[in-house]
């Protein structure tokens, strides 16, 4: 059986301009947004190419805005992936060159974490 994950709950104060980062900026693709009413209303976003997406809103997560770190996305070339993001206005770290990996980092306007890798290949 698997088990795939499909769906993270991001929590945001305000969804309008979580959304505009999230497609705007970091270029994710908006699938949904319903405002099914005053209180519910579900937004769900995808990274280019990922097979989880994100979903933010109004009263869908119990989490406090800006509490959700270690999000990661995994990109072939760290250098283009930052040089993409900062040609969309998002404020990212330098590389962080690890033995195992390469990263740069990113906060959404919430101060929700994510980190973008390029996985690193044994050489030989």
């Amino acid at each position: 059986m698997d088990f795939k994950l499909e769906l993270i709950l991001v929590p945001v104060g305000d969804v309008d301009r979580a959304k505009a980062f999230y497609v705007d900026r970091a270029g994710f693709v908006l699938d949904h947004d319903h405002a099914i009413s005053d209180e519910l209303r579900f937004v769900q976003l995808t990274p280019p190419g990922s097979a989880c997406s994100i979903a933010i809103g109004t009263g869908v997560s119990p989490m406090e805005p800006g509490t959700m770190q270690g999000l990661q996305l995994v990109v072939d070339d760290i250098e283009a992936a930052r040089t993409e993001l900062l040609g969309r206005g998002v404020e990212v770290s330098e590389v962080d060159d690890q033995p195992w990996s390469r990263f740069v980092y990113f906060k959404d306007p919430d101060g929700n974490g994510w980190s973008v890798q390029e996985i690193a290949t044994p050489e030989g």
